[in-house]
């Protein structure tokens, strides 16, 4: 009888998961913790009335505990037809307006055991309300995001099993509610948002196993995972992503990283990450800085370059050879947290460099493939974190810019498109 190595290896792990439940010390938690997306440094709850005892005494049978919550995206906007759709159409420039509700979860997270846990939430597939083609949207229903199980071993070695955000960089691994800027990156991780994607990824989560730990006095932290990518026929080799993050400063031990952390703490991480299935493979670093500058507040710097390919073989019905072509992408976040007005101004810059092999532009001349499939985005805002990220109000204004076919052959020319968002957040647990 043959047995995959995933049955193998959960054999192998059952005795040392005996051992550890029966050698847990007490422990508590803040509440939130149960909720991921919420990292530890801004989770400011300080009453012990509202700690989660994962259980009261050793000589007491254990209690599972469970919490729920829910976080909301929602915003009046604007935005310039070219802005997703570029054209040299005089409408490209005319304005959508309306207002959205761009994202809407429900949390659920809790204690099973001494040593395992779960995280799941739901979230609408697409916004309730006027869409980036003008169109307006007003029944969407929800799907299931994340649904994970969480075992700790220790703290040097975790498992992590389910549906799960994956990425090799920071900003893919960031949750929703610490984010600095209005939304996420728009190349950092564009290839796993959609079934549709070439790693048919669902909104940059993917099924699969995740091994995660601490070392050295928790300041690294490595995660490694296998899990499904894309699965044609279901005999596809199986996509492997991995990260190791060192940092110089504070310890971070949130699955969700923090975007800025509104001066609590202080972190230096720099980090280097791999994503790989079959022929295409993603190379990344990010440095992420956020410290107290001065008496005013708290300055934050979030940086990272990715090279990716998706290959040159073309003769394999799992090459990503046409899917993903060779590029760079360059990435920085950098704003400022006032402690006292509790305003923060932040500014972005994206750029997406293309430059593919022949063998993956088809029957496109490779020139011209690389310019329509290259582009940069630049932005800025001004956050209110009047309840910290509890309740929140951010204003943003966004360009990006792409090359635009004329009418002349092989000629193209820059054209700018813009954004305008007023966003409120708020997150409950």
């Amino acid at each position: 009888m043959k047995f995959s190595a995933t049955f193998i290896f959960l054999f192998a792990t059952a005795p040392f998961i005996v051992k550890a439940e029966n050698n847990d010390p007490p422990r508590k938690k803040k509440r939130g913790s149960y909720l991921i997306e919420l990292p530890a440094s801004l989770n400011t709850s300080n009453d012990s009335s509202r700690n989660i005892t994962l259980f009261q005494s050793s000589e007491l049978p254990f209690k599972p505990s469970i919490q729920v919550g829910a976080i909301v995206h929602m915003f009046a906007s604007g935005e310039q037809t070219g802005f997703g759709a570029p054209s040299n159409e005089k409408t490209a420039k005319d304005w959508n307006k309306g207002f959205s509700v761009y994202r809407a979860r429900v949390l659920v997270g809790g204690q099973l055991t001494k040593k395992a846990s779960f995280f799941m939430e739901t979230e609408i597939p697409s916004p309730i309300g006027v869409q980036s083609n003008g169109e307006k949207n007003v029944k969407v229903s929800p799907i299931i995001l994340d649904a994970q199980l969480e075992y700790t071993f220790n703290p040097a070695f975790q498992l992590i099993a389910g549906m799960q955000l994956v990425s090799n960089n920071r900003n893919g691994l960031q949750g929703a509610a610490g984010l600095m800027a209005n939304d996420f990156t728009f190349f950092q991780y564009p290839y796993n948002l959609f079934a549709n994607s070439p790693l048919q990824g669902n909104f940059g989560r993917d099924l699969g196993i995740n091994a995660r730990g601490f070392l050295a006095n928790d300041k690294l932290e490595y995660r490694l995972g296998v899990f499904t990518g894309r699965n044609v026929d279901g005999g596809a080799p199986l996509r492997t992503v991995g990260r190791v993050a060192y940092n110089f400063l504070d310890a971070e031990k949130d699955y969700y990283y923090a975007g800025t952390k509104l001066g609590n703490g202080k972190t230096l991480a720099w980090a280097a990450g791999v994503d790989a299935q079959a022929n295409y493979y993603n190379l990344s670093t990010d440095v992420f800085f956020d410290h107290p500058l001065g008496n005013a507040g708290s300055i934050t710097l979030n940086a990272a370059y990715q090279y990716m390919t998706g290959g040159t073989q073309t003769d394999s019905k799992y090459s990503f050879a046409t899917l993903i072509p060779k590029q760079t992408v360059q990435f920085l976040e950098l704003g400022y947290y006032f402690k006292k007005s509790k305003l923060q101004p932040w500014i972005r810059y994206e750029n997406q460099d293309v430059s593919a092999d022949p063998t993956q532009t088809g029957a496109v001349k490779p020139a011209n493939f690389d310019k329509l499939n290259s582009s940069t985005v630049m932005g800025g805002g001004l956050n209110y974190f009047f309840n910290g990220t509890g309740t929140n109000l951010r204003l943003s204004y966004t360009t990006r810019t792409y090359n635009v076919a004329t009418t002349i052959p092989d000629d193209y020319t820059k054209k700018t498109f813009g954004q305008v968002w007023l966003q409120a957040q708020f997150f409950i647990f």
